[in-house]
């Protein structure tokens, strides 16, 4: 099946911010669209909002004035479904009740043709079950735009229970023929994204609420050390505490409340409160005119120690023993059995984090993972009451002799940036293991859909399965509450490694 002509018609039912953005980007693609809203003022209105986007995009060079011209006459707001008969795609963007959008498309059923393809947009629902009552139910699918859709390039094609091939392909094709890039994926609940992306949140806040750090200096390790480019406290501010809770409690919901997915107390109290983030003045931070803006715990400046000795293979943080030596440590290499460590003059041990805490041992800093150590500019440490403070002086100051900032959080097990990218990689790997979306797709739809560095399965692969089950069976052993048992498809991927070594 080949996308959808330019010829023929789209449609787009419901015109509030998603409706009307779809609709944009289905007119500057070439077809006629017709806009319908159950309020007949609200289509006029959407469409007058269109053109004044699209106005704006001739000022900025973005559209040519015979462009915008020829794309305001394809554009004509509906008085009533029926002016839809002639659409061969109708996408729905209308508020997330499964009864209500059932009803639409019951009613719209009746009115296009049997070739017409029918779409959702919902970003919650099953549509495996809006499609349910329909008598051609293998024409639809779900086209989950990203907002704003005229300028997120990716659209989530999933395929309900019914869903015919040739349906979710014809939907696939006419995405990317609209410049969009298109992933395809089961209906499963969270889809791609909001099924994977739960941990980069739950994690964050599950250190909040264990008071290991404070959400300025959490989100700081995500950016600078991680590379990610927003925290998860800013970005659930600029998303809304109360959309990101319901997106949160919903899949937590449709996975028979999974464990892994756990809603946050400390986030649905800041709901309860009514600071919803930037749209109330006031979330995790304020927004206040004049507000000060929270500053992360960094460390203060520490002599380095003059030399290190690093036993065994540093795995993932292997960078570190030639960053030290261009800052003037000496550094000793030592083969060792006994793991991988970094020894301090003092006789402390830094050691990368894995799943364990500082408690359990005499002397030992954890170190957080990098997504880059020469280029990450903030590093995160953790220790304990009983660990020395020459132990963490030391550490302190080898990091900033590598020209680090450095925040000291509490006794964090797996710190922060390694377990979430940790449980990053075992969700994908249980996704791709369950024919939720390909290997490829999943990180496409990370990267292009929540800006992640790194797609979780190419993270996995650059650090070694491994290493991600062998830090969430440590978190698990510690936490048994289910959350970080590491997947089936995790434990068959270490195997293989270990067997292909």
């Amino acid at each position: 099946m080949t996308a959808i002509e330019q010829s023929r018609t789209v449609a787009v039912v419901g015109t509030g911010t998603m409706g009307q953005g779809i609709a944009q980007v289905a007119l500057v693609a070439g077809h006629p669209v017709r806009l319908y809203d159950a309020l007949p003022e609200r289509a006029r209105q959407a469409a007058e909002a269109i053109a004044g986007r699209l106005d704006r995009l001739v000022e900025k060079g973005g559209l040519d004035a015979d462009a915008r011209s020829a794309a305001l006459a394809r554009l004509h707001p509906a008085a009533a479904l029926t002016d839809l008969a002639d659409a061969a795609l109708v996408v729905e963007a209308i508020v997330e009740r499964l009864e209500v959008k059932q009803e639409l498309f019951t009613a719209l059923e009746e009115i296009v043709a049997d070739d017409c393809l029918l779409a959702t947009n919902t970003s919650s629902l099953s549509v495996t079950a809006i499609a349910g009552p329909l008598r051609v139910p293998d024409r639809f699918v779900g086209l989950h735009f990203f907002n704003p859709a005229p300028l997120l390039p990716l659209v989530e094609v999933v395929s309900g229970h019914a869903t015919a091939q040739p349906a979710a392909t014809r939907a696939y094709e006419t995405a990317k023929a609209w410049g969009k890039t298109p992933v395809r994926c089961a209906d499963t609940p969270g889809f791609i994204v909001n099924r994977l992306a739960r941990p980069f949140y739950a994690e964050a806040l599950r250190v909040h609420e264990e008071r290991g750090a404070d959400p300025a200096t959490i989100d700081a390790v995500l950016r600078e050390c991680g590379g990610f480019k927003m925290g998860p406290f800013e970005l659930t501010d600029l998303i809304g505490q109360d959309v990101n809770e319901a997106v949160t409690r919903s899949v937590w919901e449709s996975f028979h409340q999974d464990p892994k997915f756990t809603p946050s107390l400390a986030q649905r109290r800041l709901v309860e409160s009514g600071r919803l983030g930037r749209k109330s003045g006031q979330g995790w931070f304020s927004y206040a005119e004049g507000a000060e803006v929270p500053e992360p715990h960094t460390a203060p400046a520490t002599e380095p120690p003059a030399h290190i000795t690093v036993e065994g293979d540093l795995g993932p943080a292997g960078e570190l023993v030639a960053l030290c030596r261009e800052a003037g440590i000496t550094v000793h290499e030592q083969d060792e059995d006994r793991g991988t460590r970094i020894l301090l003059p003092g006789g402390g041990q830094l050691v990368l984090a894995d799943g364990q805490t500082s408690a359990e041992f005499r002397d030992v800093v954890y170190f957080d993972l990098a997504l880059d150590y020469r280029k990450a500019t903030r590093v995160a440490l953790s220790a304990s009451e009983v660990t020395a403070w020459e132990t963490l002086r030391e550490s302190i100051g080898l990091f900033q002799a590598l020209g680090k900032n450095v925040s000291v959080i509490g006794d964090v097990p797996g710190m922060i940036v390694a377990r979430t990218v940790a449980m990053l990689v075992d969700l994908a790997a249980d996704a791709v293991a369950k024919g939720v979306a390909s290997e490829q797709d999943i990180d496409t739809a990370m990267r292009l859909g929540v800006n992640y560095p790194l797609g979780p399965v190419e993270w996995g692969r650059r650090l070694g399965h491994g290493w991600a089950h062998e830090l969430l069976d440590e978190l698990h052993a510690r936490v048994p509450t289910g959350r970080y048992a590491p997947s089936l498809a995790l434990y068959r991927q270490t195997y293989v490694e270990m067997k292909s070594e």
